[in-house]
């Protein structure tokens, strides 16, 4: 199979980003802005289909690239997911942004470039990779998360974003140089061959294992790195609220499933007396526990979806950590868990955009009070993708949770599991919470009430999100059968 077939997904969204810059500095009308970046990120997702139906084993002079980008089929499935992601943010965005007065179609350029970067982050066979990677991806969602150039908010979030990104980025990037120093490589798989034949473990690669674990968590937004989460989510526009949640969060844990997997893969590394899973362990239980704590004081429905954010890479990082006794099959169920996560939180945040047309948003719980009765196709689809999440049968969260915990228990996590099975239960209530309120409430007297906006765009990305949030949850095994073959690159 020619080189070209194995790259033509990120070379469909490289080359449609240019195209569609030119034509909107080009064209005084916005409107099919959206469409075309749509049909964009949908071409760059058929590409992937094909690749993978094709095979990229057999890739001709594949060695051409080597070691800057790997071409498999982890790339490839990851290739999938994030314009899947973008897809479904670049629909929402050509509702919300004409309805808010937001439309300036630098907003899909930037979708695009910033997938972009998250593509190469996925497909990186190099430190250098990972972080140009990096800084592609991060850039662009900076920008959108200050989007609204008027306000406070948005600043705000966005300047905390970038700062705290900046400093982390750092952190990874002084981890790979130190990394150099200890291996002389800079290739994730050089560096990786290097420290499994090292008898005695360097202080120079510990601190470089620290120093990356601590970037990692950052871009995953774990606890205690998540500190910029809440404000970025809060203030950016609905449709970059998405994309960040989405396709930034599946790209973060590309890089760490990557990096983590490749560099320190060996048994010493990821031996639970000296290596990184116990860390990350913490890490996931106090994400998870914190985030809920959180989440469930929330008034901002906005706001609430970000702790919940934050808690879902909790529950990630318990799958990252049962890879210590089965690296193939636990990776396979995180990288399920990512798509069912993306599909979900995407129409949770589209069905908070249908819910609130301007001047009569839905922002607090009090706002969506009686939503149910008054206009119950919105609320439906909220009801959906709140109970995904909440990880309830037969959605496509349920299975999410369930592959996930159960290798963490075949791989004797049985207190990890309980942990992250009770702290789902925490998480439930502020999803049923939502419920309550549209259906069982009445907005007080003089109280604003949040009126659904009307728009295809909107309705068309809620519909893709419905279908694969059932799909996924009914026939689960077939999507699984994906992940692992994606997963089976990392072995064991």
């Amino acid at each position: 199979m020619p080189l070209a077939f194995g790259l033509s997904p990120i070379l469909v969204i490289a080359v449609g980003a240019l195209l569609l810059m030119l034509a909107e500095a080009f064209s005084k009308k916005k409107a099919g802005l959206a469409l075309g970046a749509t049909m964009i990120f949908a071409t760059g997702f058929a590409f992937s289909v094909g690749a993978w139906l094709g095979g990229v084993e057999d890739l001709q002079h594949a060695d051409a690239l080597a070691p800057w980008i790997v071409i498999d089929r982890f790339t490839i499935f990851f290739d999938g997911i994030l314009c899947l992601g973008g897809a479904i943010s670049a629909l929402l965005a050509g509702g919300y942004l004409p309805e808010h007065r937001l439309d300036r179609g630098e907003f899909y350029s930037l979708l695009l470039f910033s997938t972009v970067g998250a593509m190469m982050v996925a497909a990186a066979g190099d430190a250098l990779i990972v972080f140009l990677g990096l800084e592609t991806m991060s850039i662009g969602a900076y920008a959108m998360t200050a989007f609204r150039r008027t306000s406070p908010r948005s600043a705000e979030g966005a300047l905390k974003y970038f700062l705290l990104g900046s400093f982390a980025a750092a952190l990874l990037l002084f981890g790979f140089a130190l990394l150099y120093g200890a291996t002389g490589h800079t290739d994730l798989a050089g560096i990786g061959d290097v420290v499994r034949r090292s008898t005695e473990r360097s202080p120079m690669i510990i601190i470089a294992l620290v120093l990356v674990l601590v970037g990692l968590a950052f871009k995953v937004s774990a606890v205690p790195f998540h500190m910029w989460t809440p404000d970025a989510y809060e203030g950016a526009p609905t449709p970059a609220t998405t994309y960040m949640a989405a396709v930034v969060k599946a790209g973060g844990f590309a890089m760490l499933l990557r990096v983590l997997l490749t560099c320190f893969g060996d048994k010493a590394s990821m031996s639970w007396s000296a290596g990184w899973p116990p860390a990350l362990a913490w890490i996931a239980v106090i994400t998870m526990t914190v985030a809920n704590l959180i989440a469930g004081q929330q008034e901002s429905v906005k706001r609430m979806l970000a702790y919940s954010s934050i808690a879902h890479a909790g529950y990630l990082l318990v799958g990252v950590v049962a890879s210590i006794h089965s690296v193939s099959q636990a990776s396979a169920t995180v990288l399920f868990y990512l798509l069912t996560y993306m599909v979900s939180t995407a129409g949770a945040f589209g069905a908070l955009i249908l819910c609130g047309r301007r001047g009569a948003e839905a922002v607090t719980y009090e706002d969506l009070s009686g939503i149910g009765r008054r206009h119950p196709a919105a609320a439906l689809a909220f009801s959906l993708f709140l109970i995904s999440l909440a990880g309830i049968p037969p959605t496509a969260g349920f299975f999410g949770k369930w592959f996930v915990f159960r290798a963490a228990m075949d791989s004797g996590f049985y207190l990890l599991t309980v942990i992250g099975f009770l702290n789902s239960v925490l998480g439930a209530y502020y999803y049923l919470r939502v419920l309550v309120f549209m259906y069982m409430r009445e907005p007080a007297a003089g109280a604003p009430v949040a009126t659904p906006m009307r728009s295809g765009y909107v309705t068309a990305a809620l519909l893709v999100s419905a279908i694969l949030v059932l799909v996924l949850g009914i026939l689960p095994s077939q999507s699984l059968d994906v992940a692992v073959k994606a997963a089976s690159i990392f072995g064991g």
